[in-house]
C-alpha cells in the first residue's frame, strides 16, 4: 500500500528538527538525494507547510516546490528579469490539510457560493470545481466532499481516509523520537 511505503521512506530519511516561532520544522534528506521540509504547529501538530527540493542533473540544488501551505507573500521574492508579476486579483490555488481532511483553497474568488459547483467524477476520480466560465480539476468520492465560501475564498474539503490518518499518527510518533533543537541552540545536527 502507498501509505506503508510513505512511512518507510520517512523512517529511512535523515531527519533534522528545529522548534522556532511556535512551529516544529523538520527537514528530511532521503537516500535518493531528495529533500523535504515540513512545518507543524507546535501545539496542534497540524501540518502547515510541506515543500520539496531535488538536485538537478548536474547536482545543483533546485528551487523549493510548495506542496502544502501558503505561498510566500508577494514582494518577498525578486521580480526576475522580466519585471512582470501576476495580478494580485488573480485566483490563487493552494492546499492546506487539517487533522481530518485534505483541503484545497482557491483565493480571490469574489462571487457567492451558489456561483460555484463542486463535485466528484467517478470515472476520472477527480474533484471538479465549476464556475460560469472556468473549470478546475482535482483527483476522487462525492460523499467525502464538502465546500464553503468565505472572504473571497472557496474552501474545498475532502475527508481523509482512515489509513492516512493512522499513517499521520505514526509520523507524529516518529517525529517525537527526533531530537529537536530550539532556535536559540545554534547549529542543528542531522540524525
Amino acid at each position: 500500500m502507498a501509505v506503508t511505503g510513505w512511512l518507510e521512506n520517512l523512517r529511512a530519511a535523515e531527519k533534522t528538527a528545529l522548534l522556532q516561532d511556535g512551529r516544529r520544522k523538520v527537514h528530511y534528506l532521503f537516500p535518493d538525494g531528495k529533500e523535504m521540509a515540513e512545518e507543524y504547529d507546535e501545539k496542534t501538530s497540524e501540518l502547515l507547510v510541506r515543500k520539496w527540493r531535488v538536485k538537478s542533473a548536474l547536482g545543483a540544488l533546485g528551487q523549493w516546490q510548495l506542496e502544502v501551505g501558503e505561498p510566500a507573500p508577494p514582494g518577498t521574492g525578486s521580480l526576475g528579469p522580466e519585471l512582470i508579476k501576476e495580478s494580485s486579483a488573480s485566483p490563487i490555488f493552494m492546499r492546506k490539510d487539517t487533522k481530518t481532511s485534505f483541503q484545497w483553497r482557491i483565493r480571490n474568488l469574489p462571487y457567492p457560493k451558489d456561483v460555484y459547483s463542486v463535485c466528484v467524477t467517478q470515472k476520472e476520480r477527480c474533484i471538479i470545481v465549476r464556475t460560469t466560465n472556468k473549470k478546475y480539476q482535482l483527483p476522487l468520492d462525492d460523499s467525502l466532499l464538502s465546500f464553503a465560501h468565505a472572504n473571497c475564498t472557496l474552501i474545498i474539503s475532502y475527508q481523509k481516509p482512515k489509513e492516512v490518518m493512522v499513517a499521520e499518527s505514526e509520523i507524529q510518533k516518529e517525529l517525537k523520537k527526533v531530537k529537536t533543537a530550539h532556535s536559540n541552540d545554534g547549529d542543528c545536527k542531522t540524525q
